[in-house]
Protein backbone atom coordinates (compact mmCIF):
# COMPACT_ATOMS: atom_id res chain seq x y z
CA UNK A 1 0.00 0.00 0.00
CA UNK A 2 0.95 3.45 -0.69
CA UNK A 3 2.60 5.16 2.14
CA UNK A 4 2.74 9.01 1.86
CA UNK A 5 4.54 11.48 4.23
CA UNK A 6 2.12 13.10 6.77
CA UNK A 7 3.00 16.38 8.32
CA UNK A 8 1.87 17.04 12.01
CA UNK A 9 -1.78 16.56 12.52
CA UNK A 10 -1.29 20.61 14.17
CA UNK A 11 -0.36 21.74 10.83
CA UNK A 12 -2.14 23.46 8.06
CA UNK A 13 -0.76 21.07 5.28
CA UNK A 14 -1.29 18.07 8.04
CA UNK A 15 -4.81 18.62 8.29
CA UNK A 16 -5.24 19.66 4.43
CA UNK A 17 -3.09 16.01 4.17
CA UNK A 18 -5.46 14.38 6.52
CA UNK A 19 -8.84 16.04 5.04
CA UNK A 20 -9.74 17.15 7.87
CA UNK A 21 -12.78 19.89 8.23
CA UNK A 22 -10.95 22.37 10.45
CA UNK A 23 -8.03 22.26 7.06
CA UNK A 24 -10.42 23.92 5.21
CA UNK A 25 -11.02 26.52 7.61
CA UNK A 26 -7.66 26.97 8.62
CA UNK A 27 -6.67 27.62 5.08
CA UNK A 28 -9.26 29.97 4.95
CA UNK A 29 -7.74 32.26 8.03
CA UNK A 30 -4.68 31.53 6.48
CA UNK A 31 -2.61 33.93 4.24
CA UNK A 32 -3.47 33.11 0.69
CA UNK A 33 0.11 31.87 -0.48
CA UNK A 34 0.68 29.64 1.90
CA UNK A 35 -2.95 28.15 1.74
CA UNK A 36 -2.14 27.91 -1.83
CA UNK A 37 1.19 26.60 -1.81
CA UNK A 38 -0.14 23.56 1.35
CA UNK A 39 -3.31 22.56 -0.95
CA UNK A 40 -1.04 21.87 -4.16
CA UNK A 41 1.13 20.08 -2.12
CA UNK A 42 -1.45 17.37 -1.25
CA UNK A 43 -3.02 17.41 -5.04
CA UNK A 44 -0.09 17.36 -6.19
CA UNK A 45 1.60 14.37 -4.27
CA UNK A 46 -1.53 12.29 -3.15
CA UNK A 47 -1.65 11.93 0.78
CA UNK A 48 -4.00 9.62 0.98
CA UNK A 49 -2.78 5.97 2.57
CA UNK A 50 -5.38 4.38 0.62
CA UNK A 51 -6.34 6.43 -2.70
CA UNK A 52 -8.60 3.95 -3.91
CA UNK A 53 -11.33 4.24 -1.16
CA UNK A 54 -10.34 7.61 0.48
CA UNK A 55 -12.46 10.62 -0.85
CA UNK A 56 -10.06 13.84 -1.09
CA UNK A 57 -10.91 15.46 -4.74
CA UNK A 58 -14.36 16.88 -3.85
CA UNK A 59 -12.39 18.51 -0.79
CA UNK A 60 -9.13 19.84 -2.77
CA UNK A 61 -11.62 21.43 -5.89
CA UNK A 62 -14.11 23.27 -3.51
CA UNK A 63 -10.53 24.73 -1.61
CA UNK A 64 -9.57 25.57 -4.91
CA UNK A 65 -12.86 27.68 -5.66
CA UNK A 66 -12.44 29.07 -2.49
CA UNK A 67 -8.92 30.62 -2.81
CA UNK A 68 -9.70 31.25 -6.60
CA UNK A 69 -6.75 28.51 -7.35
CA UNK A 70 -5.58 28.78 -11.06
CA UNK A 71 -4.39 25.73 -12.74
CA UNK A 72 -1.23 26.24 -13.56
CA UNK A 73 0.74 23.82 -11.24
CA UNK A 74 -1.54 20.97 -12.13
CA UNK A 75 -0.93 21.76 -15.61
CA UNK A 76 2.93 21.58 -14.59
CA UNK A 77 2.29 18.21 -13.39
CA UNK A 78 0.63 16.28 -15.27
CA UNK A 79 2.43 17.63 -18.63
CA UNK A 80 5.93 16.30 -16.61
CA UNK A 81 8.13 14.63 -18.46
CA UNK A 82 8.12 12.11 -15.49
CA UNK A 83 4.28 11.26 -16.84
CA UNK A 84 6.08 9.18 -19.60
CA UNK A 85 8.14 7.28 -17.10
CA UNK A 86 5.49 6.71 -14.07
CA UNK A 87 3.18 5.15 -15.39
CA UNK A 88 1.19 4.45 -11.67
CA UNK A 89 -2.63 5.97 -11.83
CA UNK A 90 -1.71 7.68 -8.36
CA UNK A 91 0.56 10.08 -9.68
CA UNK A 92 -2.13 12.24 -11.46
CA UNK A 93 -5.21 10.20 -10.26
CA UNK A 94 -6.15 13.26 -7.46
CA UNK A 95 -4.83 16.02 -9.50
CA UNK A 96 -7.77 14.62 -12.42
CA UNK A 97 -10.35 14.24 -9.90
CA UNK A 98 -10.10 17.49 -9.11
CA UNK A 99 -10.28 19.15 -12.23
CA UNK A 100 -13.54 16.31 -12.67
CA UNK A 101 -14.83 18.39 -10.16
CA UNK A 102 -13.63 22.31 -11.03
CA UNK A 103 -15.28 21.36 -14.48
CA UNK A 104 -18.54 20.62 -12.71
CA UNK A 105 -18.70 23.88 -11.18
CA UNK A 106 -17.93 25.59 -14.57
CA UNK A 107 -14.42 25.89 -14.75
CA UNK A 108 -13.64 25.64 -18.58
CA UNK A 109 -10.19 25.94 -17.89
CA UNK A 110 -10.42 22.34 -16.12
CA UNK A 111 -12.31 21.27 -18.80
CA UNK A 112 -9.64 21.85 -21.69
CA UNK A 113 -7.27 20.69 -19.63
CA UNK A 114 -8.76 17.72 -19.10
CA UNK A 115 -8.91 17.26 -22.70
CA UNK A 116 -5.57 18.12 -23.55
CA UNK A 117 -4.32 15.75 -20.77
CA UNK A 118 -6.97 12.49 -22.08
CA UNK A 119 -5.42 13.38 -26.11
CA UNK A 120 -1.64 13.20 -24.86
CA UNK A 121 -1.33 11.82 -20.94
CA UNK A 122 -0.28 8.56 -19.68
CA UNK A 123 -3.00 8.06 -17.47
CA UNK A 124 -5.50 9.15 -20.35
CA UNK A 125 -8.41 6.48 -19.12
CA UNK A 126 -8.88 8.46 -16.07
CA UNK A 127 -8.85 11.89 -17.91
CA UNK A 128 -11.45 9.81 -20.44
CA UNK A 129 -13.88 8.79 -17.35
CA UNK A 130 -13.63 12.34 -16.16
CA UNK A 131 -14.92 13.99 -18.98
CA UNK A 132 -17.40 11.12 -19.84
CA UNK A 133 -19.36 12.64 -16.90
CA UNK A 134 -18.89 16.45 -17.45
CA UNK A 135 -18.31 17.24 -21.49
CA UNK A 136 -20.52 17.28 -23.75
CA UNK A 137 -21.23 14.87 -26.94
CA UNK A 138 -18.96 17.43 -29.14
CA UNK A 139 -16.04 17.77 -27.03
CA UNK A 140 -16.21 13.80 -26.60
CA UNK A 141 -16.27 13.37 -30.32
CA UNK A 142 -13.37 15.33 -30.49
CA UNK A 143 -11.01 13.38 -28.91
CA UNK A 144 -11.86 10.21 -30.78
CA UNK A 145 -8.65 10.62 -33.48
CA UNK A 146 -6.33 11.07 -30.56
CA UNK A 147 -7.78 8.20 -28.35
CA UNK A 148 -7.92 5.76 -31.13
CA UNK A 149 -4.30 6.89 -32.38
CA UNK A 150 -3.01 5.45 -29.28
CA UNK A 151 -3.90 1.97 -30.64
CA UNK A 152 -1.99 0.93 -34.27
CA UNK A 153 -3.68 -0.96 -36.87
CA UNK A 154 -2.74 -4.40 -36.01
CA UNK A 155 -3.66 -7.59 -34.47
CA UNK A 156 -1.92 -6.28 -31.22
CA UNK A 157 -3.11 -2.50 -31.70
CA UNK A 158 -7.15 -4.30 -31.85
CA UNK A 159 -6.59 -6.42 -29.01
CA UNK A 160 -5.46 -3.27 -27.01
CA UNK A 161 -8.33 -1.38 -28.35
CA UNK A 162 -11.07 -4.43 -27.32
CA UNK A 163 -9.21 -4.74 -23.67
CA UNK A 164 -9.73 -0.95 -22.74
CA UNK A 165 -12.94 -0.62 -24.53
CA UNK A 166 -13.93 -3.80 -22.18
CA UNK A 167 -12.32 -1.90 -19.02
CA UNK A 168 -13.31 0.92 -19.20
CA UNK A 169 -15.05 2.83 -16.55
CA UNK A 170 -16.93 4.84 -17.70
CA UNK A 171 -18.98 3.45 -21.62
CA UNK A 172 -20.40 6.65 -22.62
CA UNK A 173 -17.33 8.06 -25.12
CA UNK A 174 -16.87 4.46 -26.57
CA UNK A 175 -20.43 4.25 -27.40
CA UNK A 176 -20.55 7.60 -28.99
CA UNK A 177 -17.19 6.96 -30.87
CA UNK A 178 -19.17 3.68 -32.41
CA UNK A 179 -21.92 5.97 -34.04
CA UNK A 180 -18.99 7.92 -35.83
CA UNK A 181 -19.48 7.27 -39.71
CA UNK A 182 -15.26 7.13 -40.21
CA UNK A 183 -14.19 5.99 -37.07
CA UNK A 184 -17.15 4.01 -35.29
CA UNK A 185 -16.44 -0.02 -37.77
CA UNK A 186 -13.52 -0.03 -35.22
CA UNK A 187 -14.92 0.63 -31.98
CA UNK A 188 -17.47 -1.58 -33.36
CA UNK A 189 -15.49 -4.36 -33.97
CA UNK A 190 -13.65 -3.90 -30.74
CA UNK A 191 -16.45 -3.97 -28.62
CA UNK A 192 -17.96 -7.28 -30.20
CA UNK A 193 -13.99 -8.82 -30.27
CA UNK A 194 -14.42 -8.47 -26.22
CA UNK A 195 -18.04 -9.49 -25.82
CA UNK A 196 -17.02 -12.56 -27.48
CA UNK A 197 -13.79 -12.78 -25.50
CA UNK A 198 -16.26 -13.06 -22.26
CA UNK A 199 -18.16 -15.58 -24.09
CA UNK A 200 -15.51 -17.74 -24.97
CA UNK A 201 -14.16 -18.10 -21.07
CA UNK A 202 -17.32 -18.78 -20.04
CA UNK A 203 -16.93 -22.04 -22.30
CA UNK A 204 -14.09 -22.85 -21.25
CA UNK A 205 -14.12 -23.27 -17.29
CA UNK A 206 -11.70 -23.62 -15.44
CA UNK A 207 -12.31 -24.80 -12.02
CA UNK A 208 -14.00 -27.50 -10.23
CA UNK A 209 -16.56 -29.62 -12.25
CA UNK A 210 -19.42 -31.76 -10.86
CA UNK A 211 -18.01 -35.00 -9.54
CA UNK A 212 -14.96 -33.94 -7.56
CA UNK A 213 -14.46 -35.01 -4.45
CA UNK A 214 -13.03 -32.79 -1.81
CA UNK A 215 -9.53 -34.67 -2.45
CA UNK A 216 -10.05 -33.12 -6.21
CA UNK A 217 -10.99 -29.84 -4.67
CA UNK A 218 -8.04 -29.29 -2.46
CA UNK A 219 -5.15 -30.55 -4.84
CA UNK A 220 -7.40 -27.67 -7.64
CA UNK A 221 -6.98 -25.08 -4.67
CA UNK A 222 -3.31 -26.23 -4.24
CA UNK A 223 -2.67 -25.60 -8.29
CA UNK A 224 -2.31 -29.09 -9.03
CA UNK A 225 -5.49 -30.30 -10.78
CA UNK A 226 -5.41 -27.66 -13.32
CA UNK A 227 -1.73 -26.80 -14.92
CA UNK A 228 -3.89 -24.70 -17.63
CA UNK A 229 -5.34 -22.41 -14.90
CA UNK A 230 -4.34 -19.01 -16.45
CA UNK A 231 -4.63 -17.04 -13.14
CA UNK A 232 -1.52 -16.62 -11.28
CA UNK A 233 -1.67 -15.50 -7.95
CA UNK A 234 -5.34 -16.29 -7.28
CA UNK A 235 -7.08 -16.86 -3.89
CA UNK A 236 -7.91 -20.42 -4.89
CA UNK A 237 -8.58 -21.53 -1.75
CA UNK A 238 -11.63 -19.02 -1.27
CA UNK A 239 -13.26 -20.68 -3.91
CA UNK A 240 -12.12 -24.11 -3.07
CA UNK A 241 -14.11 -23.43 0.60
CA UNK A 242 -16.97 -22.48 -1.02
CA UNK A 243 -16.80 -26.05 -3.66
CA UNK A 244 -16.36 -28.07 -0.49
CA UNK A 245 -19.76 -26.73 0.92
CA UNK A 246 -21.11 -28.81 -2.05
CA UNK A 247 -19.19 -32.04 -2.09
CA UNK A 248 -18.36 -32.74 1.40
CA UNK A 249 -20.12 -34.98 3.72
CA UNK A 250 -19.92 -36.37 7.14
CA UNK A 251 -17.94 -38.87 6.15
CA UNK A 252 -15.08 -36.24 4.18
CA UNK A 253 -14.79 -34.96 7.77
CA UNK A 254 -11.31 -36.85 8.89
CA UNK A 255 -9.67 -35.72 5.70
CA UNK A 256 -10.56 -32.04 5.85
CA UNK A 257 -9.35 -32.25 9.78
CA UNK A 258 -6.40 -33.54 8.55
CA UNK A 259 -6.02 -31.39 5.90
CA UNK A 260 -6.91 -28.40 8.19
CA UNK A 261 -3.86 -29.50 10.62
CA UNK A 262 -0.99 -30.30 7.93
CA UNK A 263 -1.89 -29.80 4.08
CA UNK A 264 0.39 -27.25 1.86
CA UNK A 265 -0.60 -23.95 2.35
CA UNK A 266 -3.50 -23.45 -0.16
CA UNK A 267 -5.79 -26.65 0.60
CA UNK A 268 -5.01 -25.80 4.28
CA UNK A 269 -6.61 -22.99 3.88
CA UNK A 270 -9.64 -24.03 2.31
CA UNK A 271 -10.10 -26.78 4.75
CA UNK A 272 -10.40 -24.49 7.41
CA UNK A 273 -12.38 -22.28 5.84
CA UNK A 274 -14.73 -24.64 5.24
CA UNK A 275 -14.37 -26.10 9.02
CA UNK A 276 -15.25 -22.86 10.20
CA UNK A 277 -18.22 -21.91 8.18
CA UNK A 278 -20.07 -25.74 9.22
CA UNK A 279 -19.47 -24.50 12.73
CA UNK A 280 -16.63 -27.56 13.24
CA UNK A 281 -16.14 -28.22 17.14
CA UNK A 282 -12.45 -28.82 16.35
CA UNK A 283 -12.08 -25.71 14.13
CA UNK A 284 -11.24 -23.76 16.91
CA UNK A 285 -7.99 -25.55 18.14
CA UNK A 286 -7.25 -25.78 14.48
CA UNK A 287 -7.68 -22.43 13.82
CA UNK A 288 -5.01 -20.97 16.72
CA UNK A 289 -2.79 -23.72 15.58
CA UNK A 290 -2.76 -22.10 12.15
CA UNK A 291 -2.16 -18.68 13.71
CA UNK A 292 0.51 -19.29 16.08
CA UNK A 293 2.03 -22.50 14.84
CA UNK A 294 1.20 -24.56 17.92
CA UNK A 295 -1.31 -26.86 19.40
CA UNK A 296 -3.23 -25.80 22.59
CA UNK A 297 -3.19 -28.36 25.25
CA UNK A 298 -6.69 -28.83 25.28
CA UNK A 299 -6.38 -30.60 22.00
CA UNK A 300 -3.17 -32.35 22.16
CA UNK A 301 -4.13 -34.22 24.98
CA UNK A 302 -6.34 -36.60 23.73
CA UNK A 303 -2.75 -38.09 21.98
CA UNK A 304 -3.56 -37.00 18.09
CA UNK A 305 -2.63 -33.15 17.66
CA UNK A 306 -5.94 -31.46 16.71
CA UNK A 307 -8.50 -33.68 18.09
CA UNK A 308 -11.37 -32.53 19.79
CA UNK A 309 -11.70 -33.00 23.74
CA UNK A 310 -13.08 -35.81 25.39
CA UNK A 311 -16.88 -34.58 24.80
CA UNK A 312 -16.98 -32.62 21.47
CA UNK A 313 -20.21 -32.06 21.93
CA UNK A 314 -19.49 -29.80 25.13
CA UNK A 315 -19.81 -26.39 24.85
CA UNK A 316 -16.59 -24.44 24.53
CA UNK A 317 -17.42 -22.24 28.32
CA UNK A 318 -17.99 -25.40 29.98
CA UNK A 319 -14.50 -27.61 29.45
CA UNK A 320 -13.19 -25.59 32.29
CA UNK A 321 -9.97 -23.62 33.16
CA UNK A 322 -8.16 -24.64 30.77
CA UNK A 323 -9.50 -22.72 28.47
CA UNK A 324 -8.05 -19.68 30.33
CA UNK A 325 -4.52 -21.06 31.13
CA UNK A 326 -2.96 -22.31 27.81
CA UNK A 327 0.31 -24.32 27.62
CA UNK A 328 1.70 -24.96 24.12
CA UNK A 329 2.69 -28.33 22.78
CA UNK A 330 4.61 -28.85 19.41
CA UNK A 331 3.39 -27.49 16.10
CA UNK A 332 1.44 -30.08 13.72
CA UNK A 333 2.17 -28.11 10.95
CA UNK A 334 4.08 -25.60 9.18
CA UNK A 335 2.54 -22.10 8.93
CA UNK A 336 2.47 -19.59 6.69
CA UNK A 337 1.58 -15.76 5.88
CA UNK A 338 -1.65 -17.12 3.91
CA UNK A 339 -2.43 -19.81 6.30
CA UNK A 340 -2.27 -17.39 8.83
CA UNK A 341 -4.39 -15.08 7.33
CA UNK A 342 -6.66 -17.27 6.34
CA UNK A 343 -7.45 -18.94 9.73
CA UNK A 344 -7.81 -15.28 10.56
CA UNK A 345 -10.55 -14.72 7.85
CA UNK A 346 -12.57 -17.62 8.96
CA UNK A 347 -12.43 -17.02 12.30
CA UNK A 348 -13.74 -13.62 11.96
CA UNK A 349 -17.11 -14.98 9.80
CA UNK A 350 -18.03 -16.88 12.59
CA UNK A 351 -21.17 -16.42 13.96
CA UNK A 352 -21.63 -19.53 16.92
CA UNK A 353 -21.44 -18.93 20.65
CA UNK A 354 -18.15 -21.14 21.09
CA UNK A 355 -16.41 -18.64 18.62
CA UNK A 356 -17.35 -15.61 20.96
CA UNK A 357 -16.44 -17.77 24.05
CA UNK A 358 -13.29 -18.32 22.34
CA UNK A 359 -12.60 -14.74 21.49
CA UNK A 360 -13.04 -13.91 25.18
CA UNK A 361 -10.39 -15.92 26.16
CA UNK A 362 -7.86 -14.81 22.86
CA UNK A 363 -9.19 -10.96 23.06
CA UNK A 364 -6.07 -10.14 25.92
CA UNK A 365 -3.55 -11.65 23.41
CA UNK A 366 -1.02 -9.09 22.24
CA UNK A 367 -0.87 -10.74 18.74
CA UNK A 368 -2.89 -11.20 15.67
CA UNK A 369 -5.31 -13.74 17.01
CA UNK A 370 -5.91 -11.30 19.95
CA UNK A 371 -6.61 -8.44 17.32
CA UNK A 372 -9.07 -10.74 15.37
CA UNK A 373 -10.83 -11.73 18.95
CA UNK A 374 -11.22 -8.06 20.22
CA UNK A 375 -12.58 -7.24 16.55
CA UNK A 376 -15.49 -10.02 17.29
CA UNK A 377 -16.43 -9.08 20.67
CA UNK A 378 -16.48 -5.17 19.06
CA UNK A 379 -18.89 -6.52 16.75
CA UNK A 380 -21.08 -9.26 18.07
CA UNK A 381 -20.17 -9.19 21.88
CA UNK A 382 -22.37 -8.01 24.25
CA UNK A 383 -22.22 -5.03 26.78
CA UNK A 384 -20.10 -7.08 29.12
CA UNK A 385 -17.46 -7.36 26.70
CA UNK A 386 -16.94 -3.49 26.77
CA UNK A 387 -13.78 -3.69 29.16
CA UNK A 388 -12.23 -6.17 26.53
CA UNK A 389 -13.11 -4.03 23.50
CA UNK A 390 -12.09 -1.13 25.19
CA UNK A 391 -8.41 -2.67 26.20
CA UNK A 392 -7.67 -3.72 22.66
CA UNK A 393 -8.55 -0.40 21.59
CA UNK A 394 -5.99 1.28 23.73
CA UNK A 395 -3.30 -1.15 23.63
CA UNK A 396 -3.52 -0.86 19.63
CA UNK A 397 -3.46 2.31 19.79
CA UNK A 398 -0.58 2.54 22.04
CA UNK A 399 1.49 -0.31 20.21
CA UNK A 400 0.52 0.48 16.63
CA UNK A 401 -0.28 4.15 16.55
CA UNK A 402 -3.55 5.84 14.95
CA UNK A 403 -3.63 4.21 11.83
CA UNK A 404 -3.62 0.22 12.54
CA UNK A 405 -6.26 -1.42 10.26
CA UNK A 406 -8.26 -3.46 13.11
CA UNK A 407 -8.93 -0.18 14.70
CA UNK A 408 -11.63 0.36 12.05
CA UNK A 409 -13.51 -2.45 14.13
CA UNK A 410 -12.72 -1.65 17.45
CA UNK A 411 -13.58 2.34 17.04
CA UNK A 412 -16.99 0.75 15.77
CA UNK A 413 -17.19 -2.11 18.49
CA UNK A 414 -16.43 1.16 20.59
CA UNK A 415 -19.37 3.25 19.20
CA UNK A 416 -22.16 0.23 18.99
CA UNK A 417 -21.64 -0.71 23.14
CA UNK A 418 -21.39 3.36 23.61
CA UNK A 419 -18.16 2.69 26.09
CA UNK A 420 -18.39 6.31 27.52
CA UNK A 421 -14.72 6.17 28.64
CA UNK A 422 -13.60 5.59 25.43
CA UNK A 423 -13.90 9.01 23.97
CA UNK A 424 -10.84 10.33 25.12
CA UNK A 425 -8.97 7.39 22.82
CA UNK A 426 -11.29 8.33 20.06
CA UNK A 427 -10.83 11.83 20.33
CA UNK A 428 -7.15 10.84 19.98
CA UNK A 429 -7.80 8.39 16.72
CA UNK A 430 -10.13 11.15 15.15
CA UNK A 431 -7.05 13.89 15.32
CA UNK A 432 -4.46 12.11 14.62
CA UNK A 433 -5.01 9.45 12.26
CA UNK A 434 -4.07 9.76 8.39
CA UNK A 435 -7.09 7.47 7.03
CA UNK A 436 -9.69 9.98 6.47
CA UNK A 437 -12.58 6.69 6.61
CA UNK A 438 -11.06 6.14 10.17
CA UNK A 439 -11.50 9.14 11.37
CA UNK A 440 -14.73 8.83 10.00
CA UNK A 441 -15.76 5.55 12.10
CA UNK A 442 -14.13 7.92 15.08
CA UNK A 443 -16.57 10.63 14.51
CA UNK A 444 -19.94 8.11 14.64
CA UNK A 445 -18.47 6.27 17.61
CA UNK A 446 -17.65 10.12 19.65
CA UNK A 447 -21.79 11.00 18.60
CA UNK A 448 -22.61 7.90 20.52
CA UNK A 449 -19.84 8.52 23.46
CA UNK A 450 -18.72 12.08 23.75
CA UNK A 451 -21.60 14.29 25.35
CA UNK A 452 -19.78 17.20 23.77
CA UNK A 453 -19.56 16.01 19.70
CA UNK A 454 -22.36 17.68 18.80
CA UNK A 455 -20.56 21.53 19.59
CA UNK A 456 -17.10 19.96 19.04
CA UNK A 457 -16.07 18.01 16.25
CA UNK A 458 -19.59 17.60 14.69
CA UNK A 459 -18.95 21.70 13.55
CA UNK A 460 -15.52 20.53 11.64
CA UNK A 461 -17.22 17.78 10.41
CA UNK A 462 -19.32 19.88 7.84
CA UNK A 463 -16.29 20.77 5.53
CA UNK A 464 -14.39 16.83 5.97
CA UNK A 465 -13.34 15.10 2.91
CA UNK A 466 -16.17 11.82 3.29
CA UNK A 467 -19.74 12.58 2.66
CA UNK A 468 -20.66 9.94 5.15
CA UNK A 469 -18.72 12.38 8.14
CA UNK A 470 -20.26 15.54 6.81
CA UNK A 471 -23.95 13.46 7.06
CA UNK A 472 -23.10 13.07 10.23
CA UNK A 473 -22.61 16.41 11.30
CA UNK A 474 -25.33 17.53 9.18
CA UNK A 475 -27.38 15.49 11.61
CA UNK A 476 -25.64 16.34 14.73
CA UNK A 477 -23.71 19.74 14.66
CA UNK A 478 -25.15 22.41 16.80
CA UNK A 479 -26.01 25.29 15.20
CA UNK A 480 -25.41 27.87 18.13
CA UNK A 481 -22.32 28.78 15.39
CA UNK A 482 -22.93 30.94 12.90
CA UNK A 483 -20.78 29.11 10.15
CA UNK A 484 -22.69 25.77 10.64
CA UNK A 485 -25.61 27.62 9.49
CA UNK A 486 -23.93 29.33 6.61
CA UNK A 487 -22.31 25.23 5.82
CA UNK A 488 -25.31 23.59 6.10
CA UNK A 489 -27.05 26.03 3.43
CA UNK A 490 -23.91 25.06 1.11
CA UNK A 491 -24.60 21.51 1.40
CA UNK A 492 -28.01 22.10 0.38
CA UNK A 493 -27.91 23.75 -2.27
CA UNK A 494 -24.54 22.58 -3.77
CA UNK A 495 -25.19 20.24 -7.08
CA UNK A 496 -21.89 18.59 -6.36
CA UNK A 497 -22.92 17.22 -2.60
CA UNK A 498 -23.80 13.47 -2.29
CA UNK A 499 -28.15 13.17 -2.01
CA UNK A 500 -27.56 11.56 1.27
CA UNK A 501 -26.05 14.16 2.95
CA UNK A 502 -28.40 16.82 1.56
CA UNK A 503 -31.31 14.61 2.90
CA UNK A 504 -30.10 15.00 6.49
CA UNK A 505 -29.54 18.79 5.79
CA UNK A 506 -33.30 18.72 4.50
CA UNK A 507 -34.22 16.26 7.20
CA UNK A 508 -33.19 18.44 10.23
CA UNK A 509 -34.39 21.79 8.98
CA UNK A 510 -37.19 21.19 6.35
CA UNK A 511 -37.34 21.47 2.78
CA UNK A 512 -37.31 25.26 2.66
CA UNK A 513 -32.69 25.23 3.86
CA UNK A 514 -33.22 29.18 2.96
CA UNK A 515 -34.77 29.57 6.12
CA UNK A 516 -32.39 28.25 8.03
Amino acid sequence: MFDPDIAPSGTLLGLLQRGRGDGTLHALAAPRAEALAALHHCVLRDPRRDWQVENRSLYYARLCLDLQCDLGEIEQHLFHPDDLLDDAEERTGLALSVLGHLASYGRDDALLLLRRYAASGTNWTWALDELALRDDDGGLRGLAPAILGRFPASPEGDAELAAAVRGAYEPRPWRLWADDPQLGARVRAAQERGAFDRWQRQLRPTGPRPGWSVRDVLRWAQGEQDALDALPGARRHDAAARCLAAVAGPEDRPELLAAAAGAPDAARAAALRHLAETGDPEVLDLIEAAVTGFVPVRAARTGVPGSAPESPAEPLRQRGDDLALEVSSPVIGPTSPLVAEAALAAFSRMRSVAALDRARVWAPRPDALGEAAAAMLACRGGQYDASLVLAALRRTVRAEGPDARVLWTLVDGAGRLAIGCAAPVLRHIYRETSSSHLRGRAAHALAATDPSFAAGFAVECLWDCEESTRELAARHAATADDRVVTQLRRLATDPAEEAEVQTAVRSRFGPDTTSV
